[in-house]
């Protein structure tokens, strides 16, 4: 067997000795969970609201479920090859390095826009104290100001230790878990209407394709996005095989549950004079705690908009520290300059990733400078980062089944279900918003073609990794003439069907040109 071929380990080898493993389960599951609980449960549910009404319900559960199957495929491929940075490296192993550049910069644009996102909330709140904050739907110049402030404190925080970031987050954790549940029970107690449910053009006003859209526009993927924090960790992980499948699913279902919840309690609390015009109509700048003051439950107020900086602060936390982990990896991928993936020997940090990602959640605060624009804009490219690991999983387990953890049984089976479901998801986010972030994602491939003809110049790398650009063109070409968003030249559910099929037969493609790619560049050893 010839020695595999990992591009950029020469310019980085000895890096991953310096990550400390210093995490625990408890620890990781905090990670995940306060990855997960964000700003996502302060604004997602309105605006799921607003674009399918009760229906919203139905976005949650799709949904959540879709990343459930995801994230099992994935924790048998990080219990397997655990790797600081893994939705990045394995990509690399298993399809080469056009598959690999298009996946990273997916995952690294969608990361990096956490922190902006999260400080974005956190401002929105806040503006009912410092209305100087934000007006009209987006941050002033001092709100964001004050955003860059914040993005900043959560690279201090990160700065000087995984351990340090891990204690921070636990103790957030904590309340971020409890103040949303205190919500639930006090607006059930005081102000659940079961009419909203039926009434105002019933339980799907704007039929069952808003709610499929709102999955990835109204925020909910995002919302979910965050679990797989101990993936990205896997590598200061003191029992990644045992601990990292566990932490990710308990906090995924636990996730779940809670979004569901405040789903259904946020539509049954809207008062019925705010849906004269619909739940088109609804609109808060502070969601949950303006329905508590509705309700004259004033104490609830004080403590959502003390929770309003506590949640999205954690997950910004959560998600700076696993955007270094993924700017480190494409470091290592020479996606990105091989400085980057240079860690600290002192804090056992990446510290030069941090301050790439810092200046990249800069250029995406300044223009956007809300929550919703921000989230649209990314979410897809998250998604699409994780239905890749979908076919990394397979073709591993394809061409070496000895090297499974078989955590998790069946993968076999529901990994096609995933990956399929994961592009019916990307598809249904609609023409307006993949006009958008194929082309984002496309920018890459001329960083790949810069690669070629510097370096590589390997047809073969370039023949395993076309089945992943067609399947992104043909997409974008049944985005416009479908019927979420586009011109309806086909109609539903027939487009559905169609994007379906073709999420079948580019995994199909997928592992064929991955086993041919494995055998002349086969896994590294471990």
């Amino acid at each position: 067997m010839t020695t595999p071929r990992v591009a950029g380990d020469e310019h980085t080898k000895g890096q991953d000795q310096r990550l400390r493993r210093r995490l625990g389960f408890w620890q990781l599951t905090a990670i995940a969970f306060g990855g997960v609980i964000g700003s996502g449960w302060l604004l997602s549910p309105m605006h799921a609201a607003r674009i399918a009404g009760p229906a919203a319900l139905l976005t949650w559960i799709v949904g959540g479920l879709a990343l459930v199957l995801i994230a099992l495929v994935m924790v048998e491929l990080a219990a397997s090859i655990p790797e600081t940075g893994g939705l990045v490296r394995w990509p690399l192993y298993t399809s080469g390095r056009l598959v690999a550049t298009l996946v990273g910069w997916g995952i690294w644009v969608s990361y990096a826009t956490n922190p902006p996102s999260e400080s974005a909330a956190v401002l929105q709140y806040a503006s009912h104290y410092i209305p100087n904050l934000y007006r009209d739907g987006h941050l002033t110049p001092l709100g964001i100001v004050a955003g860059l402030a914040l993005m900043a404190a959560f690279v201090a925080v990160n700065w000087f230790g995984v351990q340090l970031f891990a204690h921070v987050n636990l103790a957030v954790t904590v309340a971020k878990f409890a103040i949303p549940v205190l919500t639930v029970v006090a607006l059930l107690a005081s102000g659940f209407d079961g009419h909203n449910f039926t009434g105002h053009g019933g339980f799907a006003p704007y039929g069952y394709a808003a709610p499929l859209s709102a999955i990835a526009t109204a925020g909910v993927i995002y919302a979910y996005t965050g679990f797989q924090g101990p993936i990205d960790l896997a590598g200061e992980a003191r029992n990644p095989r045992r601990d990292i499948p566990r932490a990710v699913i308990t906090a995924l279902l636990l996730s779940m549950a809670l979004y569901l919840v405040l789903q259904m309690v946020f539509i049954a609390a809207v008062p019925a004079g705010k849906l004269g015009d619909g739940w088109h109509g609804v609109n808060f700048n502070s969601p949950f705690a303006e329905l508590a003051t509705s309700l004259n439950l004033t104490w609830l107020t004080w403590v959502l908009y003390a929770d309003a900086i506590a949640s999205p602060v954690g997950s910004a936390l959560v998600f700076t520290a696993e955007t270094s982990r993924e700017a480190y990896a494409l470091g290592k991928n020479r996606l990105l300059p091989a400085a980057v993936a240079r860690v600290h020997a002192g804090s056992g940090v990446p510290r030069r990733a941090l301050l790439v990602n810092f200046a990249i959640g800069v250029a995406f605060l300044l223009p956007f400078g809300n929550w919703q624009s921000i989230v649209a804009a990314t979410s897809v490219l998250g998604l699409f980062a994780y239905s890749i690991s979908v076919v990394a999983e397979a073709s591993v387990r394809r061409v070496d089944p000895g090297r499974m953890a078989n955590w998790v049984r069946g993968t076999r089976w529901f990994a096609p279900a995933a990956f399929v479901i994961a592009t019916l998801i990307f598809y249904w986010a609609g023409w307006h918003e993949l006009r958008v972030a194929l082309p984002v994602l496309f920018l890459s491939a001329l960083l790949y073609a810069y690669q070629q003809i510097r370096r590589e110049r390997d047809l073969a790398d370039l023949t395993a990794g076309l089945w992943l650009v067609g399947y992104l063109v043909a997409l974008l070409l049944f985005s416009c003439l479908g019927s979420f968003g586009g011109s309806r030249v086909i109609s539903a559910p027939w487009d559905s069907v169609a994007v379906a099929a073709v999420g079948l037969a580019a995994y199909v493609r997928a592992l064929h040109d991955s086993a041919r790619h494995l055998a002349v560049h086969p896994l590294p050893h471990g």
